[in-house]
């Protein structure tokens, strides 16, 4: 591949482009100017990303859910989290906000990422 302008990708049609030339180099050799130009591509192509399809936190509801799900918990498992069963339940039906002292003990407790259940 000859040497390509590299530059910031502004347009879709650009950073298409770039992802052609990044699966176009992925296979290329360890250690050699390809694989310089790889990592210098993929660079761009993630700042692209991020700026233009960033991924958000989940719902913090849904979070918590899903963790429930994943660790076969019912609402009365979440009662040290909430302080009360019904405190669970207006929570988790949004008929109550999540505290701060919630997050932090879902946090600890759940592992449950502090950006998400924050996003509140």
């Amino acid at each position: 591949m000859e040497n390509p302008v590299i530059k910031a990708i502004k347009t879709e049609d650009q950073y298409r482009s770039i992802l052609q030339q990044i699966r176009q180099l992925w296979n290329g050799p360890e250690k050699s100017p390809e694989a310089d130009l790889l990592e210098v591509l993929a660079i761009l192509a993630d700042d692209y990303e991020n700026k233009h399809y960033p991924i958000l936190p989940p719902d913090p509801i849904e979070a918590i859910k899903y963790k429930m799900e994943e660790n076969d918990l019912t609402a009365t498992d979440l009662i040290p989290y909430f302080g009360s069963r019904s405190r669970v339940s207006e929570v988790l039906n949004r008929k109550r906000p999540l505290t701060f002292n919630m997050a932090k003990k879902l946090f600890k407790g759940l592992n449950i990422p502090a950006e998400t259940l924050l996003s509140f």
